[in-house]
């Protein structure tokens, strides 16, 4: 059997969906209340994963009944940038559709909605789409949702940067009509949010069989690198020249998601490739897509994605390929201030007069719930906000939300709404919860080992407890994820906590908010009950021995570190840095 045809089941399933029609349209006219596996593979080019309560469904198996399948549904928004309308009409939908009625913000600038009905599958896409908002390649084999610096500052730059997100989400957009056929019986979408056929082949960039895995792009300025820019399989980095955007610094090849113990994946930061002109960036990207496309692997999931095939082949020879299909040299990397990490919380000026502001959402999960540690009413605030001041608004890397457009007098408006909904405003945050962030994890996530949103504020409270204190304000990134694939970044923290079973994590340490540094493996196999005295040694040796306001990791790397800071992080067993850590001399 030739190396083309030893293909991943997905593969298969990708070349013969008719370009992601599969038999969706037949089944969700059907009794049965989910889909067969490679219908399941397509629905996810449609922003949709089908799931299940995993916390009941060893009783649901115990009582012979079969699995009941639920569905998340992802939004795609480019820069993370909304209206007042849009907000509004997905707040609509998490209430009629969602099965906890909430909003979930994700890690990169979108939203989606947990426990959706396969009968209200159509109706919650027709929903968004009325709204003008995508679920299209929200997930997928395909280009994901573009980020971008989210502040609203109404500078020619920023205004530029989140319209390049829009431009580059519009270019490497699937072109098929299997998303409107299914859906919206072909009702049309703006141009920039929908395919159009263009040509007699329905899919002239992916073809039948589109990504090897999925592509993840943001857009940063040095002086707002929020999203995380070294984590993202292209990032681009701005170059400004008086007031206006120069061009962008390429990056390549970053991406977190790896294996526990395969030593042959890892967690990778990006790697400086070169520059181009601002005019030119959309292309660029573009070629870097081609090369993956055509290069990727396909034969095992595991090792498909732009970081292996960079690994695998070597930065000059990747480079050589992407000049081919650019059609010219890619100019030397242009060196930039060093970069700075804002989540733009509270009250600030956006540069034209008005003023934007940010709200904490815990783990970015905007809900009416007893029981939430920051507000149990933010669903309710929002909306009222929303409803009455009509901001700009836009979704975070940090699962947070910022509302701009705002006079002074609307934003003493939204303190008082606030505060009648008991939302906790950032100063009154400790820089554990600050800096915190979880994925989704159990009970609905198919890959979940180990709890994350549900685990993590139990955790901070608990480091809030006992160093809430000694430490005051300085920043402190901690982030978990139930299993590691890394979709809330821990592996740049400087706490990360990755799932490694039920109620067990491995336990990370060393990165740093900018996100341009891997952490170190620090102890495994944590039972959560556990992971306070686990630390313990190191949070001691960093309150007794730190610089004024150094965070804990750069104070580990300086420390306990092993000299030159991680740009990749293998999923092999090595020799936990807990064993290194010692008592500081007095």
């Amino acid at each position: 059997m030739s190396k083309e045809q030893k293909v991943s089941k997905v593969e298969k399933a990708k070349a013969a969906s008719q370009h992601l029609r599969g038999t969706i349209r037949r089944v969700l006219d059907g009794d049965a209340d989910g889909f067969e596996h490679d219908d399941v593979q397509v629905l996810k080019f449609h922003g949709v994963y089908q799931q299940d309560d995993r916390d009941r469904r060893l009783a649901r198996r115990k009582s012979g009944k079969a699995t009941h399948h639920t569905f998340m549904v992802r939004a795609k928004i480019p820069g993370g940038e909304l209206t007042a309308e849009q907000y509004l009409a997905l707040d609509d939908i998490a209430s009629q559709y969602s099965g906890d009625g909430s909003l979930r913000l994700t890690s990169r600038q979108g939203v989606q909605f947990h426990g959706v009905v396969k009968g209200d599958l159509e109706s919650t896409l027709r929903g968004m789409n009325a709204a003008l908002v995508s679920t299209l390649a929200a997930c997928g084999d395909v280009e994901r949702n573009v980020m971008a610096s989210p502040a609203p500052f109404t500078s020619p730059v920023h205004e530029r940067i989140r319209r390049l997100a829009r431009e580059i989400a519009a270019d490497l957009c699937p072109r098929t009509r299997a998303y409107h056929d299914i859906w919206l019986d072909g009702e049309k979408l703006p141009r920039d949010l929908a395919p159009v056929r263009q040509t007699p082949q329905e899919e002239p960039f992916y073809g039948d069989r589109y990504l090897p895995r999925k592509l993840k792009t943001a857009i940063a300025l040095p002086e707002d690198a929020s999203v995380d820019l070294h984590s993202q399989d292209i990032g681009l980095l701005a170059v400004v020249a008086s007031g206006e955007l120069r061009g962008v610094n390429l990056l390549v090849g970053g991406g977190f998601g790896m294996t526990h113990r395969r030593a042959d994946t890892f967690a990778r930061l990006g790697t400086p490739l070169g520059f181009v002109a601002a005019e030119e960036a959309v292309s660029a990207v573009r070629a870097v897509a081609t090369v993956f496309r055509d290069h990727g692997n396909r034969a095992d999931r595991r090792h498909a994605r732009l970081k292996y095939l960079i690994e695998d082949w070597g930065l000059d020879r990747f480079r050589a390929a992407v000049e081919k299909v650019y059609g010219r040299a890619l100019e030397p990397w242009v060196e930039t201030e060093p970069l700075q990490y804002r989540d733009h919380l509270g009250t600030h000026p956006q540069g034209d007069g008005a003023l934007f502001h940010g709200v904490f959402v815990e783990n970015g999960r905007i809900t009416d719930r007893a029981g939430m540690r920051v507000s149990s009413s933010l669903k309710s605030a929002l909306r009222l906000a929303v409803a009455e001041l009509r901001p700009r608004v836009l979704l975070t890397a940090s699962q947070n939300i910022l509302l701009g457009n705002l006079s002074p007098e609307q934003v003493l408006r939204l303190d008082d709404i606030l505060k009648e909904h008991r939302v906790v405003e950032s100063r009154g945050l400790s820089s554990f919860r600050r800096y915190s962030m979880a994925c989704p994890a159990l009970p609905t996530c198919g890959l979940a080992l180990a709890d994350a949103e549900r685990q993590l504020p139990q955790i901070v409270s608990a480091l809030e407890a006992e160093l809430a204190d000694v430490v005051g304000g300085i920043p402190l990134t901690v982030r978990m994820t139930g299993c590691p694939n890394g979709c809330a970044r821990p592996y740049s923290a400087d706490l990360g906590f990755v799932g490694r079973g039920p109620g067990m994590y491995d336990i990370y340490v060393g990165g740093r908010l900018v996100g341009d540094r891997l952490a170190d493996l620090y102890q495994e196999r944590v039972d959560q009950g556990e992971i306070l005295p686990a630390l313990r040694p190191l949070l001691e040796a960093w309150i007794g021995d730190r610089r004024p306001d150094e965070a804990l990791g750069d104070f580990y790397q300086r420390v306990f570190g092993r000299g030159e800071p991680r740009a990749l992080l293998t999923g092999s067993k090595e020799s936990p840095a807990r064993e290194r850590i010692v008592a500081v001399p007095a």
